[in-house]
């Protein structure tokens, strides 16, 4: 079963852009997902028993992390991308 899912993440301070780097740097390491990006949000393809694993690996990830980071998700179950 494919997944399409758009993810926005909004750190809570005014240094923000490295958070959001940092974790689209992540995502992209992964051959298996495709990403898409824009201005607002980025969008993640693939499969879902692999993209759900990787996207809580790397959203742990930025959530441990000493700033506040708010994130917004919306989900397809189907890979929109084919």
């Amino acid at each position: 079963m494919g997944i399409s899912i758009e993810i926005s993440l909004y750190p809570l301070q005014t240094s923000y852009k490295n958070i959001i780097l940092d974790f689209l740097e992540r995502i992209r390491q992964y051959d298996e997902l495709t990403v898409m990006t824009n201005n607002m949000s980025t969008r993640i393809f693939g499969d879902y028993e692999v993209v759900m694993p990787l996207l809580n690996k790397e959203l742990k990830t930025t959530f441990v992390r000493p700033e506040t980071v708010v994130v917004v998700m919306k989900m397809v179950g189907k890979n929109l991308e084919e």
